[in-house]
């Protein structure tokens, strides 16, 4: 499958933009809320805490905030990147592996094994979904081997002052039985912001089949303001039933909208050939797990070759996740892979000034010092 035929053409959801010089009048619906006004307020929620254990986190937020009065944006990304920084609570944080995660799930049957929380826990979670203390980062994902951006994939970013990561938050609410709606909260939250992403990139979402099959998923798709054409949800989870259905049967909402769908062929979670080729996603990926060190192990390009081949064979695209190197980045392009997406080529961001970017960037950094980079 080429990119002529997935990407999107520049006009693509226009129908559903406002006219030309024409403000957008329904300023109070929550779905017309701004990159901004989101940052704002959740800027506003966190120095509004007044637990005592994040006088830390609100000192940190407002020095920054006085550092950069004019990018709030660029203020509250900093502050999250310095919470990431920071050592967990472990007494709060500590989970069984078996529990599954949306964004990057164990591929080993989860055992019922009892899952202890802090009571505080729960509260945490009830917390961001009343008060949306969370954010949408874009990780651009570049057409190989010309090297031009043809879509992001929207990744979760929490508020918090301990600064655990997305999939420790989403792990700790499928456990306490608030994972879809925390999935759902993060949907909503980053199809508001990919409204500022520019047109013609398509947007990946991520998504567990549980959650795919929720109601709630479709009515959501339907009331954003982005055209279905230009979503993909990708599958985060391992392909079992869903609520007496079969695993694509469960996503047959997704593709009656026009939904196009994609699923990791390797690391956790990962989806198996005779799977692959039941589902028939547009996309496959090939995660981190398979491109690190690519170059330098025959077993990992053979079995990449394979799943390129596969998907030629179902007229799917492949993309291949975490290229870091300039040398992973030349494997994975002799191997035929249609896009990559990585720190090399590009690390998420929220700031919309750099999503536009994107599209104008082509080829504009050069290699290391003794490299020749393929983008070239």
């Amino acid at each position: 499958m080429s990119w002529d035929e997935f990407s999107v053409p520049p006009d693509a959801g226009a129908e559903q933009a406002p006219g030309a010089g024409a403000p957008d009048t329904s300023a109070g619906d929550a779905d017309e809320m701004t990159l901004r006004q989101q940052v704002v307020e959740i800027i506003d929620a966190v120095l509004a805490d007044t637990d005592p254990g994040g006088e830390w986190a609100r000192t940190q937020l407002r020095d920054l905030i006085e550092a950069h009065p004019d990018d709030p944006e660029g203020a509250l990304l900093e502050h999250l990147i310095a919470t990431r920084n920071r050592p967990a609570s472990p007494p709060d944080r500590v989970l069984p592996p078996d529990v599954g995660v949306p964004h990057r799930v164990s591929s080993v049957k989860p055992r019922p094994v009892p899952v202890s929380f802090s009571p505080g826990v729960r509260k945490r979670i009830k917390a961001v979904l009343r008060d949306k203390l969370l954010l949408t980062a874009f990780q651009p994902i570049n057409e190989l081997p010309a090297g031009n951006v043809i879509g992001v994939e929207a990744l979760t970013r929490f508020v918090s002052h301990d600064g655990a990561s997305a999939d420790v938050w989403f792990r700790e609410a499928a456990a306490a039985g608030l994972g879809t709606d925390l999935e759902i909260a993060a949907l909503h939250c980053a199809l508001t912001a990919a409204k500022e992403v520019p047109r013609n990139l398509f947007v990946t979402f991520n998504l567990t089949p549980a959650t795919c099959h929720d109601p709630r998923v479709p009515a959501t798709l339907g009331g954003a303001q982005l055209a279905h054409e230009r979503i993909v949800v990708e599958i985060t989870g391992s392909p079992e039933t869903v609520e007496g259905l079969s695993w694509a049967d469960a996503l047959g909402p997704l593709r009656w909208q026009g939904v196009r769908l994609a699923v990791s062929a390797s690391g956790a979670g990962f989806v198996s050939m005779d799977q692959i080729t039941q589902l028939r996603p547009d996309i496959i990926k090939l995660d981190r797990n398979l491109i690190e060190g690519i170059q330098d192990s025959e077993g990992q390009r053979i079995r990449a070759a394979s799943i390129v081949e596969l998907a030629h064979q179902i007229g799917a695209a492949v993309i291949a996740e975490g290229i870091e190197t300039w040398a992973e980045l030349t494997a994975v392009k002799a191997l035929g892979v249609t896009a990559g997406q990585g720190y090399l080529l590009g690390r998420p961001s929220i700031q919309p000034l750099d999503w536009s970017a994107w599209t104008i960037q082509a080829q504009t950094e050069s290699p290391p010092a003794g490299e020749r980079s393929p983008l070239r």
